[in-house]
């Protein structure tokens, strides 16, 4: 009561605010526009905006002399874990950008560790100058086909519905869960609704009839469109269009048009997945805006996408603008059409200057961790595929995608074994359950690495995140399975029995313990390592990663076997 009585005063000039920020050029995400105001904040909320010379004091008083103050930008859903840091790391990345808050979906910690994960992504965003929400992972496992350290249930999450940084359901990725009224979907679905929050979607090709029964099901939103017809559609039906740009999935290109031609209201920016070289090089939320404005969108509607449209949808109706009664995260720029950042302010406080952090990271960092890579007695023999001569089905990578191809291939035949041809680029490829140990693998091919020579592995692969692993030649894969396991989980370079490179990644086999300087240094010598190999990718565990998630159309291989995504059954190697 205190707080807002004097929040009102302040506004009406009556009662000194804490810090009043004068001659700003204030960019305006309600109205569109930009123009010169005064701003004066009261604990940690903006009390009142007013013409330059309006009588507005402060405790203390800057004069930004005509720079840009715009709303701090949020990402509208994104998995930490892709980052490969811990929140406290990516925040000293981010906030320096001009992000001010996330949406977390800890999808893969949920997988590797259950409802502990998601406890953990909560106790880790506290007392960071970034606000961490959180969206609870609807899907674990991402589909009956993949097997997670444990499923988790409705009546798991449900406890966590009412914690203060949960906002929702994460991507409901279960869409005939969704379409054939699973009753673990429905139950995650009306409990969200129950509480007033909103359920993320996940509907990559879907269409018609069944993206209205998605739609009527209360699923708001969608970040899997890769077209413009697909995106239509769901506009046109109420949902919110997430326009993704990560490291493997980059829509925006592909999607902008819409927003050129329609200027939904329904719309806002994520990352979903960006490895670390990503963030450093291309940066976060900030890079879409820079990169929508080159392709012609106008800068105030472009940092609208990327901060009030975002808290629109998700119901924090007092963020993502700069207006009375709004929470101070602001930052100013040095210049408009490149968002330059010179300074970002969280909760009405400087939190960033020229680049860098001005107070602690903060949030709870873990120093050790717990081995999650649980593999046994795996053996040369797990890694065999027994085939005849013939035509066999292969996964086809698309470069810079996460879907893949569905492709037959004639594969050679030794001995009543299909083997790699790496002069045809077609390596083998295997997922080893590693949670509890089974000793069961999924082995099949793959085309489109260009490896010649040893195996990569990785304990990333989505999103139960069993170890995946390509190579040409079974010893290798063994030898680079085992190296994971010996160092809790991470990314592994094999050739002839030697470990060339590693990356580890021992919390939880996703996210490193290293500040991000050295975790750069490692994933570049791995990808140095594997361009040496043969390799044409150019972060080829990032596309590795995706090979075993079984929900992204057309092929993936799991533990369980080979799994057309399309008509979401497991398929034989070879047709008979």
């Amino acid at each position: 009561m205190e707080n807002l009585r004097r929040r009102i005063q302040v506004a009406r000039g009556e009662q000194s605010g804490d810090l009043l920020l004068r001659n700003a050029r204030l960019v305006n995400v309600c109205s569109g526009e930009c123009y010169l105001a005064d701003v004066v904040l009261a604990d940690g909320y903006i009390a009142g905006i007013a013409a330059p010379g309006s009588g507005y004091q402060a405790k203390e008083e800057r004069d930004l002399e005509g720079r840009w103050l715009a709303p701090g930008l949020i990402d509208g859903h994104m998995h930490i874990e892709s980052t490969m840091l811990q929140l406290s790391e990516f925040a000293r990345l981010v906030v320096p950008r001009g992000v001010t808050a996330v949406m977390l979906d800890p999808h893969e910690f949920a997988n590797v560790l259950g409802r502990e994960g998601i406890e953990y992504v909560l106790d880790a965003g506290k007392d960071l100058p970034l606000t961490s929400y959180v969206l609870l992972s609807s899907c674990v496992p991402a589909s009956s086909y993949e097997s997670p350290y444990k499923v988790m249930r409705a009546e798991d999450l449900l406890p966590l519905l009412s914690h203060e940084r949960v906002l929702g359901l994460a991507e409901m990725m279960n869409m005939p869960g969704v379409l054939t009224q699973d009753e673990q979907v429905l139950a995650k679905i009306e409990a969200t609704h129950r509480h007033g929050q909103v359920v993320d979607g996940h509907a990559p090709g879907l269409r018609g009839k069944d993206l209205s029964a998605y739609a009527a099901a209360g699923v708001h939103s969608d970040h899997e469109c890769t077209t413009l017809e697909e995106a239509r559609e769901r506009i046109r039906l109420g949902m919110w269009l997430m326009i993704r740009e990560g490291s493997a999935a980059r829509n925006l290109e592909a999607l902008l048009p819409l927003v050129h031609e329609l200027h939904p209201p329904r719309v806002f920016f994520v990352t979903d997945d960006r490895d670390p070289q990503d963030l450093v090089a291309r940066g976060h939320i900030d890079s879409m805006v820079r990169r929508a404005i080159e392709l012609g969108l106008e800068p105030v509607e472009a940092i609208r996408l990327a901060s009030y449209n975002t808290a629109q949808y998700f119901r924090l109706y007092d963020r993502g603008a700069l207006a009375p009664g709004f929470v101070a995260d602001m930052v100013v720029l040095d210049d408009l059409k490149t968002f330059n950042v010179g300074s970002v302010y969280k909760d009405g406080k400087m939190v960033a200057c020229a680049g860098k952090l001005t107070v602690p990271a903060g949030g709870a960092q873990m120093q050790e961790a717990p081995n999650t890579i649980h593999i046994g007695n795996l053996t040369l023999d797990n890694f065999k595929l027994p085939g005849q001569p013939g035509k066999v089905e292969v996964i086809g990578i698309e470069p810079d995608q996460i879907t893949t191809l569905h492709l037959q291939e004639e594969a050679p035949c030794l001995d009543g074994e299909l083997i790699a041809d790496p002069a045809r680029d077609l390596l083998k490829l295997a997922v080893v359950e590693r949670h509890h140990a089974s000793g069961r693998v999924g082995v099949g091919l793959v085309k489109g690495l260009g490896l010649k020579r040893g195996a990569l592995a990785s304990s990333v692969a989505h999103d139960a995140h069993n170890l995946v692993i390509a190579g040409t030649n079974d010893q290798d894969m063994l030898h680079a399975a085992r190296a994971l396991e010996e160092m809790g989980g991470g990314f592994a370079c094999v050739v002839d029995g030697v470990v060339r490179a590693r990356v580890p990644l021992p919390l939880g086999g996703l996210v490193s313990l290293e500040p991000v300087s050295v975790l750069l240094r490692q994933l570049q010598a791995l990808d140095a390592t594997a361009a040496e190999l043969g390799c044409t990718l150019a972060h080829p565990c990032m596309t590795l990663s995706f090979l075993s998630l079984s929900v992204i159309p057309a092929l993936k291989l799991t533990d369980q076997g080979l799994v057309d995504v399309e008509t979401f059954t497991l398929l034989p190697l070879q047709r008979r």
